[in-house]
């Protein structure tokens, strides 16, 4: 951590920025910039990209070699472990840390790298959850972070095609969520799930868990709110429900046009924004059979998409690719699909290939 801080302000210094400045150009506030510049918070992926988007100079190590250092460096669990003292508010942070910052190499690392890091720290979460002595409140903390890292183990494992170990990880979170009380996680755990059923099993299965859900979610802010409709209605376009997808959708951008800056989100939902949901729209609208007012939605999404994010650019891709391919214009297709192989090839997926499969097929017939 310290290396990279120090990789940031030299960066800063070197281009004639000053702290203020730099907080404009970022959107992050000075004191915040200020404390990751010193080491006394740990720069997130995110602040890395904005730095090296507002210098224009590569800063961060390569994601892949962060992920494998992670097994073989101490966790803050390990050292406390081994340590014997009660958990207090210090390593509850440190736990909470890590996790976001695991989430987020998610983006970047794909599910082969990255899933045994997830299984390690959540290892020792759980581990620390059973044998350690803290405060009801830290427990509360320690609960909610083993739960969101189950979840993350979730999606990691099905990305890459184990999804008894997803399903696994997933109920799993939902034991750890529940015992702390934080039903909106809980939601987006089974939500997670449904989301995996709709794709792999029976959907109609997928449909009664996502609505679950959301009636579970009783306190689900805004954002939160909208990624559970979200797959709500993935879940019913699979079933070839046209006027309930429909409907869900519509609730989908009422709930995310209920957001405001005053209402606090949990990190999460950091990667859900209007692009994301025109691409689930589009998606849904190609399960209904309507590949023509999906090819707007994923054209416009995948145009401003971080192309460092080369898993989802490819699966994004590879829709409007069948999009294409459904309304006739095959040369498109080829060629979008094309693109989309180019990136997955930097990020392999087990849901990349199913897509390539599947529109192989498509595209021969």
């Amino acid at each position: 951590m310290s290396e990279l801080s120090d990789a940031l302000r030299a960066a800063r210094e070197a281009a004639g920025l000053s702290l203020s400045r730099m907080s404009q150009l970022t959107h992050y506030s000075k004191p915040y910039l200020s404390l990751i510049e010193n080491g006394k918070r740990r720069p997130l992926p995110d602040v890395v990209t904005a730095y090296e988007q507002a210098l224009g100079v590569p800063l961060g190590s390569d994601p892949v070699r962060r992920a494998h250092e992670w097994l073989v460096s101490d966790s803050p669990i390990a050292v406390q472990s081994r340590s014997g003292r009660r958990v207090g508010d210090s390593l509850a942070d440190a736990v909470e840390a890590r996790v976001v910052e695991l989430r987020h190499l998610d983006d970047v690392v794909g599910s082969t790298d990255l899933l045994p890091a997830v299984r390690q720290e959540l290892s020792e979460a759980e581990s620390l959850v059973r044998n350690g002595s803290y405060s009801e409140v830290t427990g509360r903390r320690l609960l909610t972070a083993t739960g969101e890292l189950a979840q993350l183990g979730g999606w990691v494992a099905s990305d890459a095609g184990k999804y008894a170990e997803a399903q696994r990880f997933y109920l799993g979170g939902v034991s750890a969520a529940s015992e702390a009380d934080a039903d909106s996680l809980a939601a987006q755990l089974f939500s997670s799930l449904s989301y995996q059923i709709a794709n792999v099993a029976d959907p109609h299965d997928a449909l009664l868990l996502a609505r679950s859900a959301v009636k579970g979610a009783r306190d689900a802010t805004p954002v939160v709110r909208t990624l559970l409709l979200e797959r709500v209605a993935w879940a019913s376009a699979k079933t070839k429900d046209h006027d309930g997808t429909r409907r869900v959708l519509d609730a989908v951008d009422d709930a995310f046009e209920q957001r405001s800056p005053g209402i606090e989100e949990p990190e999460w939902v950091y990667w859900l924004n209007r692009g994301e949901i025109d691409v689930m729209a589009g998606r849904c609208m190609i399960e209904l059979g309507d590949p023509g007012q999906a090819e707007p939605l994923l054209s416009a999404a995948v145009a401003t998409y971080p192309e460092e994010h080369s898993r989802e650019v490819a699966l994004y891709l590879s829709w409007l690719a069948e999009s294409y391919a459904r309304v006739g214009s095959l040369d498109a297709a080829w060629d979008t699909l094309s693109r989309a192989r180019e990136f997955a090839s930097r990020m392999p997926s087990a849901r990349t290939d199913d897509r390539f499969n599947l529109l192989d097929s498509l595209l021969r017939a």
